[in-house]
């Protein structure tokens, strides 16, 4: 067997930069997307390896062990005498918290002679990671019936590299790799970074006596009797300046993560229907939830994505929060703390921070740290302030939790101030960079030609996005409810007032009687971007639209042009720039499609938003794992095609994962009012594929309540099968 495994790139394989932003990259080699990946991750640190559970050597694929922005193993391969091993099956547990991979032998020959049949030996690598230190078990059995002397080899380095490394940002300098150390059984690999931190890779085998261990390789001989068995181990820690995870072993790790990933989805609803597919999507997005989650000292967050976006992002954190809102809000009341805790205090021009602004993301790679990108504590994000408030008002709105309100209200007024510092003289709030690096964009659509004129010229800034104008209006009414809840009725007569100017020059300004949509933007000189594009339905999401407006929106949307039958696209086929292998002008993303669903619920269009549903449920079917990936391409669906993967799109991603739970509120016309007690179900409906769902201890405050939906003729009928507590459920039709 060759000791290049099938698939491995040639040394001259191509890359090509996919861009997403003036300055910053994703780099896809010619092979990305071809071969199935394996996926741990914890907190600040993911490991991701070939299906058959190695890191091969990885150069710019993403490949390898990481923590905090930095890849700690960039090769980490298993020989069995001399040979890769044949792969034979891969999994996950059903958490994520560990990866089970099932091998057996090669053919060896001598002389022309198999002397060892291959499935003879079966081995079987177990995985599993934890705050920058990741597990390796390797067990060992003997089928045949004679006694096998047989060789374990680890091949193993680590090249530190930064994550912004491999999405294609060149670097001018590097920091200093050390020699490799050898102490017994343990190898040490260091790294000392420009940004003066010392990082080290340490890579420990046990049993301690039993291998041979140099700098990048390890041996162990074995002796196999017929049927015999062999176990060892190999940990490999990220160490920053000699600070690591405290656990010492797999058996103590293991439990460890599979209780937290535990604790996290049984904060969730139970969600069952009759068609099996749509449980598996549900449990498969619950999964992804749990693998992204971080417990901090905040509270719970939702990290964006693997691997790009393994770290705090506001607008992702929030919109995912969101999306749960109604299943699981301890997300939301952590998410909202955190960015709290992170909100900008000064004004710094090459971050985008201004006073009262909400982070965009958090960096803590060496790149970051040195200013090389300028992401360690970036704010270039023109939408996360009001999303911010939105999600409070929303949060209360769900629990009625004011203690966090109280303890979150200067933040909030903080958030509202720098809205209202930063609105345009007409009254929209428009972002522009104010760095000389940093991102163009600072909407969800981020990168560098996502927004454009109908004949193909990019937006000159100062923008004003038309969704940000229904999230400042939302930001604004729920700020002004919240006040009055707290006795300060002036500062919410002035939230109200302010609310209700922009939603009547917003209607004004944007709507486009000929293209049946709002302005995609305004650009710097005021003039309409008039193209079609997916932002209008955010705007619905907000409730900014006007009701004659929404009907006309929702009908756009859902022509062929916008959506390609696997979900709404990000720009219309008919624009100039579409391009339905792009990252923002023509592809198809689940978090948007799932707040666009939602404001077609809010306007009473549920039969629309199962169109959407039933579009990205056909689309979870053909994906691996039925795990939605951040995006897809925007290619036309017919009978012999599949959603087309965008090649280095992030799998498992926050938002994404989350898109499932906001469908589902959308399609049900869920609503929970706590401060009422009170469970309402509108105009509920199920797709054809769906006789009945049932949603089991749904929490409202200290209460709890059962309900089983019943798809008939024309609506569905909805029982209460169950519930303790004070809480009361309203069906309208």
């Amino acid at each position: 067997m060759s000791a290049v495994r099938h698939g491995q790139p040639p040394d001259e394989a191509p890359s090509e930069r996919i861009r997403v932003g003036e300055n910053y990259y994703l780099l896809a080699s010619s092979i990305a997307g071809r071969a199935r990946r394996l996926l741990l991750n914890h907190r600040d640190s993911f490991a991701i390896f070939d299906d058959a559970g190695d890191i091969p050597l990885a150069g710019a694929e993403t490949y390898g062990l990481f923590c905090r922005g930095t890849r700690f193993l960039s090769r980490f391969e298993l020989r069995l005498n001399g040979y890769l091993p044949l792969r034979l099956d891969a999994a996950p547990t059903a958490d994520g918290s560990e990866l089970s991979i099932y091998l057996t032998n090669t053919d060896e020959r001598r002389d022309g002679e198999v002397i060892v049949q291959r499935d003879t030996v079966a081995v079987q690598r177990r995985k599993t990671l934890i705050d920058g230190a990741l597990f390796n078990a390797v067990h060992l059995h003997n089928y045949g019936r004679t006694a096998l002397a047989l060789s374990l080899t680890i091949v193993f380095d680590a090249d530190f590299a930064d994550i912004f490394e491999l999405r294609g940002v060149e670097r001018r300098r590097h920091g200093t790799r050390g020699p490799g150390e050898v102490d017994g059984p343990c190898v040490r690999l260091p790294y000392d970074g420009l940004d003066g931190i010392h990082r080290v890779t340490e890579v420990r085998f046990t049993p301690a006596t039993a291998w041979h261990v140099s700098v990048g390789r390890a041996d162990l001989q074995l002796e196999l009797a017929p049927g015999g068995n062999a176990t060892a181990e190999v940990s490999v820690r990220c160490r920053f300046d000699e600070m690591a995870s405290a656990v010492e072993t797999f058996a103590a790790a293991l439990p460890i993560i599979a209780d937290e990933r535990r604790d996290f989805i049984g904060t969730f609803p139970t969600v069952d229907t009759d068609n099996e597919e749509f449980n598996d999507w549900v449990s498969g997005s619950r999964r992804d939830l749990a693998i992204l989650h971080a417990v901090l000292p905040s509270g719970s967050y939702a990290y964006a994505g693997i691997p790009w976006f393994a770290t705090i992002f506001g607008r992702d954190g929030l919109l995912t929060a969101r999306e749960l809102l109604a299943f699981t809000p301890e997300l939301a009341a952590g998410t909202l703390r955190t960015l709290a805790a992170l909100q900008g205090q000064r004004e710094d021009p090459e971050r985008d921070e201004e006073p009262g602004k909400i982070l965009h993301e958090l960096r803590y790679g060496e790149m970051a740290a040195t200013g090389e990108v300028p992401f360690e504590r970036y704010y270039g994000s023109v939408d996360a302030t009001p999303l911010f408030l939105m999600l409070l008002a929303a949060y209360a709105d769900r629990t009625a939790d004011l203690t966090l309100v109280r303890e979150l209200w200067p933040a909030a007024t903080a958030a509202l101030a720098w809205i209202d510092r930063s609105v345009s003289d007409r009254g929209y709030l428009t972002y522009q960079r104010h760095g000389h690096t940093g991102l163009i964009n600072q909407g969800w659509k981020d990168s560098h030609d996502a927004i454009s004129h109908a004949d193909g010229r990019l937006a000159e800034p100062p923008i004003a996005l038309c969704e940000v104008q229904g999230y400042v209006y939302a930001a604004r009414r729920g700020f002004a409810a919240l006040a009055r809840r707290l006795g300060q009725d002036a500062a919410a007569e002035r939230a109200e007032t302010r609310a209700a100017a922009l939603r009547a020059a917003f209607v004004n300004d944007f709507w486009l009687e000929q293209l049946d949509s709002y302005a995609l933007a305004l650009d710097g000189h005021g003039a309409p971007c008039a193209v079609v594009a997916s932002n209008p339905g955010h705007c619905l999401f907000a409730g900014i639209a006007e009701p004659g407006h929404a009907a006309r929106v929702v009908a756009r949307l859902l022509r062929h042009d916008c959506s390609c039958g696997w979900g709404i696209r990000t720009l219309s086929a008919l624009a100039a720039r579409y391009n339905p292998l792009s990252y923002h002008n023509g592809s198809v993303w689940p978090h948007d499609n799932a707040i666009i669903a939602a404001g077609f619920s809010r306007y009473g269009f549920g039969g629309s938003a199962g169109e959407v549903l039933s579009a990205l449920f056909d689309a979870s079917r053909a994906m691996e794992d039925r795990r939605l990936p951040e995006l897809f391409c925007g290619f036309p669906r017919s009978q012999r095609q599949q959603p087309v993967p965008y090649p280095v799109a992030c799998r498992p991603q926050a938002w994404a994962a989350g898109s499932l739970f906001l469908l589902l509120e959308a399609v049900l016309g869920l609503s929970i009012d706590a401060w009422e007690r009170r469970v309402t179900l509108s105009h509920a409906n199920l797709p054809t594929w769906l006789n009945w769902l049932e949603l089991r201890d749904l929490r409202v405050c200290d209460a709890r309540v059962d309900v089983r939906i019943t798809r008939g003729r024309y609506t569905a009928a909805v029982e209460v099968t169950g519930k303790t507590g004070e809480v009361e459920v309203v069906v309208r039709k």
